[in-house]
Protein backbone atom coordinates (compact mmCIF):
# COMPACT_ATOMS: atom_id res chain seq x y z
CA UNK A 1 0.00 0.00 0.00
CA UNK A 2 3.01 2.17 -0.78
CA UNK A 3 4.96 3.45 -3.24
CA UNK A 4 8.17 5.46 -2.84
CA UNK A 5 11.65 7.03 -4.43
CA UNK A 6 14.71 7.78 -2.68
CA UNK A 7 18.19 9.99 -4.75
CA UNK A 8 20.61 11.54 -4.03
CA UNK A 9 21.91 14.96 -6.09
CA UNK A 10 24.87 17.61 -5.26
CA UNK A 11 25.63 15.99 -1.93
CA UNK A 12 21.54 16.21 -0.76
CA UNK A 13 19.58 13.18 -0.12
CA UNK A 14 16.03 13.20 -0.44
CA UNK A 15 12.56 10.71 -0.04
CA UNK A 16 8.80 10.79 -1.74
CA UNK A 17 6.25 8.43 -0.63
CA UNK A 18 2.57 8.17 -0.67
CA UNK A 19 0.19 5.32 0.91
CA UNK A 20 -3.69 4.30 1.30
CA UNK A 21 -2.62 4.57 5.15
CA UNK A 22 -2.82 7.97 7.21
CA UNK A 23 0.72 9.72 7.88
CA UNK A 24 2.85 7.18 5.83
CA UNK A 25 5.67 9.62 5.70
CA UNK A 26 6.52 9.69 9.88
CA UNK A 27 6.85 5.76 9.78
CA UNK A 28 8.75 5.30 5.97
CA UNK A 29 10.74 8.33 5.05
CA UNK A 30 14.32 8.07 6.64
CA UNK A 31 16.92 11.17 6.17
CA UNK A 32 20.49 12.04 7.63
CA UNK A 33 22.22 14.74 6.02
CA UNK A 34 25.99 13.71 4.34
CA UNK A 35 24.68 10.31 5.14
CA UNK A 36 22.01 9.02 3.09
CA UNK A 37 18.06 7.87 2.74
CA UNK A 38 16.26 4.59 3.50
CA UNK A 39 12.57 3.47 3.20
CA UNK A 40 10.87 0.81 5.22
CA UNK A 41 8.01 -0.05 3.72
CA UNK A 42 5.10 -2.87 3.15
CA UNK A 43 4.07 -4.34 6.90
CA UNK A 44 6.70 -1.28 8.28
CA UNK A 45 9.40 -1.85 10.93
CA UNK A 46 10.03 1.98 11.52
CA UNK A 47 13.53 0.88 13.15
CA UNK A 48 14.62 -0.55 10.24
CA UNK A 49 15.63 2.84 8.36
CA UNK A 50 17.53 4.36 11.25
CA UNK A 51 19.87 0.77 11.02
CA UNK A 52 19.97 1.52 7.38
CA UNK A 53 21.04 5.09 8.35
CA UNK A 54 23.44 4.09 10.76
CA UNK A 55 25.57 1.22 9.08
CA UNK A 56 25.41 3.93 5.93
CA UNK A 57 27.40 6.28 8.32
CA UNK A 58 30.05 4.14 8.83
CA UNK A 59 30.51 2.95 4.97
CA UNK A 60 28.02 4.45 3.02
CA UNK A 61 27.67 1.07 1.03
CA UNK A 62 23.69 1.07 0.30
CA UNK A 63 23.78 -2.66 -1.46
CA UNK A 64 25.79 -3.82 2.19
CA UNK A 65 23.87 -1.62 4.49
CA UNK A 66 20.61 -3.35 3.42
CA UNK A 67 22.66 -6.94 3.86
CA UNK A 68 23.72 -5.87 7.32
CA UNK A 69 20.35 -4.81 8.78
CA UNK A 70 18.88 -7.72 6.83
CA UNK A 71 21.06 -10.01 8.72
CA UNK A 72 20.41 -8.70 11.79
CA UNK A 73 16.28 -8.43 11.31
CA UNK A 74 13.15 -10.46 12.21
CA UNK A 75 10.25 -10.88 10.35
CA UNK A 76 12.42 -9.68 6.97
CA UNK A 77 10.12 -11.57 4.77
CA UNK A 78 7.27 -8.94 5.77
CA UNK A 79 9.68 -5.78 5.12
CA UNK A 80 10.35 -3.71 2.01
CA UNK A 81 13.67 -1.60 2.26
CA UNK A 82 15.69 0.52 -0.27
CA UNK A 83 18.67 2.57 0.21
CA UNK A 84 20.83 5.43 -1.06
CA UNK A 85 24.11 6.01 -0.05
CA UNK A 86 26.81 9.15 -0.63
CA UNK A 87 28.28 7.29 -3.71
CA UNK A 88 27.83 3.75 -5.78
CA UNK A 89 24.76 2.36 -6.34
CA UNK A 90 21.71 2.47 -4.86
CA UNK A 91 19.77 -0.58 -3.39
CA UNK A 92 16.38 -2.24 -2.47
CA UNK A 93 14.88 -5.39 -0.88
CA UNK A 94 11.60 -7.19 -0.50
CA UNK A 95 10.25 -9.79 1.50
CA UNK A 96 8.50 -12.95 -0.05
CA UNK A 97 5.36 -11.73 1.73
CA UNK A 98 5.63 -8.23 0.52
CA UNK A 99 2.17 -7.29 -0.64
CA UNK A 100 -0.16 -7.54 -3.44
CA UNK A 101 1.66 -6.43 -6.97
CA UNK A 102 5.03 -5.03 -6.16
CA UNK A 103 8.32 -3.77 -7.55
CA UNK A 104 11.18 -2.24 -7.46
CA UNK A 105 13.84 -0.47 -9.59
CA UNK A 106 17.48 1.71 -9.40
CA UNK A 107 18.85 4.14 -11.77
CA UNK A 108 22.08 6.02 -11.12
CA UNK A 109 21.22 8.21 -8.22
CA UNK A 110 17.73 6.51 -7.04
CA UNK A 111 15.62 3.65 -6.56
CA UNK A 112 11.76 3.00 -5.97
CA UNK A 113 9.81 0.61 -4.73
CA UNK A 114 6.63 -0.36 -4.35
CA UNK A 115 3.66 -2.53 -3.22
CA UNK A 116 -0.36 -3.04 -3.90
CA UNK A 117 0.34 -1.43 -7.17
CA UNK A 118 -1.56 -1.46 -10.25
CA UNK A 119 1.04 -2.85 -12.35
CA UNK A 120 4.87 -3.79 -12.14
CA UNK A 121 6.39 -1.14 -13.76
CA UNK A 122 5.74 1.81 -11.36
CA UNK A 123 8.96 1.65 -9.40
CA UNK A 124 10.72 1.82 -13.51
CA UNK A 125 8.57 4.68 -13.96
CA UNK A 126 8.96 6.58 -11.77
CA UNK A 127 13.10 6.39 -11.48
CA UNK A 128 13.16 6.96 -15.60
CA UNK A 129 11.11 10.23 -14.24
CA UNK A 130 13.33 11.21 -11.45
CA UNK A 131 16.64 10.61 -13.72
CA UNK A 132 15.58 12.61 -16.59
CA UNK A 133 13.92 15.44 -14.76
CA UNK A 134 16.23 18.59 -14.04
CA UNK A 135 15.83 21.07 -11.19
CA UNK A 136 16.07 21.05 -7.75
CA UNK A 137 15.98 17.34 -5.59
CA UNK A 138 12.57 18.45 -4.62
CA UNK A 139 10.94 19.25 -7.91
CA UNK A 140 12.49 15.92 -9.03
CA UNK A 141 11.28 13.71 -6.45
CA UNK A 142 7.58 14.95 -7.16
CA UNK A 143 8.03 14.34 -11.04
CA UNK A 144 8.37 10.56 -9.92
CA UNK A 145 5.30 10.53 -7.91
CA UNK A 146 3.00 11.98 -10.14
CA UNK A 147 4.89 9.78 -13.25
CA UNK A 148 3.17 6.99 -10.82
CA UNK A 149 -0.12 8.31 -10.54
CA UNK A 150 -0.46 8.42 -14.30
CA UNK A 151 0.91 5.27 -14.94
CA UNK A 152 -1.36 4.01 -12.70
CA UNK A 153 0.38 4.30 -8.99
CA UNK A 154 -1.48 2.02 -5.94
CA UNK A 155 -4.25 -0.43 -6.68
CA UNK A 156 -6.43 1.91 -4.73
CA UNK A 157 -6.46 5.12 -3.26
CA UNK A 158 -4.06 6.84 -1.69
CA UNK A 159 -4.47 9.13 0.98
CA UNK A 160 -1.15 10.59 2.42
CA UNK A 161 2.23 11.43 0.83
CA UNK A 162 5.21 13.35 1.87
CA UNK A 163 8.42 14.25 0.96
CA UNK A 164 11.80 15.18 2.48
CA UNK A 165 15.15 16.59 1.71
CA UNK A 166 18.52 16.79 4.03
CA UNK A 167 21.22 19.09 2.87
CA UNK A 168 24.62 20.15 4.77
CA UNK A 169 22.25 21.52 8.14
CA UNK A 170 21.76 19.05 11.05
CA UNK A 171 17.54 19.16 9.99
CA UNK A 172 15.70 18.96 7.08
CA UNK A 173 15.85 21.61 4.36
CA UNK A 174 12.05 20.28 3.18
CA UNK A 175 9.83 18.62 5.36
CA UNK A 176 6.18 18.42 3.46
CA UNK A 177 3.52 15.86 4.52
CA UNK A 178 -0.55 15.27 3.30
CA UNK A 179 -1.36 12.99 6.57
CA UNK A 180 -5.08 12.38 4.85
CA UNK A 181 -6.17 13.73 1.53
CA UNK A 182 -8.30 12.50 -1.22
CA UNK A 183 -5.54 13.83 -3.61
CA UNK A 184 -2.57 14.00 -1.25
CA UNK A 185 0.27 14.20 -3.86
CA UNK A 186 -1.65 16.99 -5.27
CA UNK A 187 -1.87 18.72 -2.14
CA UNK A 188 1.70 18.27 -1.71
CA UNK A 189 2.94 19.66 -5.05
CA UNK A 190 1.12 22.56 -4.18
CA UNK A 191 2.50 22.60 -0.72
CA UNK A 192 6.01 22.22 -2.65
CA UNK A 193 5.25 25.31 -4.98
CA UNK A 194 5.20 27.61 -2.08
CA UNK A 195 7.87 26.29 0.14
CA UNK A 196 10.16 26.04 -2.14
CA UNK A 197 11.05 29.50 -2.70
CA UNK A 198 11.20 30.35 0.91
CA UNK A 199 13.42 27.15 1.46
CA UNK A 200 16.47 28.92 1.56
CA UNK A 201 15.21 31.93 3.43
CA UNK A 202 14.35 29.56 6.44
CA UNK A 203 18.21 27.68 6.69
CA UNK A 204 19.73 30.75 6.91
CA UNK A 205 17.02 32.37 9.70
CA UNK A 206 18.50 29.19 11.77
CA UNK A 207 22.32 29.81 10.37
CA UNK A 208 22.37 33.38 10.23
CA UNK A 209 19.20 34.70 12.32
CA UNK A 210 19.96 38.78 11.98
CA UNK A 211 20.66 38.29 7.80
CA UNK A 212 17.21 36.73 7.49
CA UNK A 213 14.66 37.97 5.64
CA UNK A 214 11.30 39.04 7.45
CA UNK A 215 8.13 38.08 5.72
CA UNK A 216 6.02 41.14 7.19
CA UNK A 217 3.40 38.56 9.15
CA UNK A 218 2.47 40.18 12.33
CA UNK A 219 5.40 40.16 14.99
CA UNK A 220 7.36 39.33 12.58
CA UNK A 221 10.75 41.55 13.02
Amino acid sequence: MTFSIAARQDGRFGMAVSSSSPAVAARCLHLRPNVGAAASQNITDPRLGGRILDRLAVHGDAPRALREVGGDATDLAYRQLSAVGPTGPTAWFSGEHTLGTHGAAVGAHSVAAGNLLSRTEIPAIMVAAFESATGELEERLLIAMQAAVAAGGEEGPVHSAGLAVVADVEWPVTDLRVDWAEDPIDRLAEALEIWLPQRDDYVRRGLQPSAAPSYGVPGDL
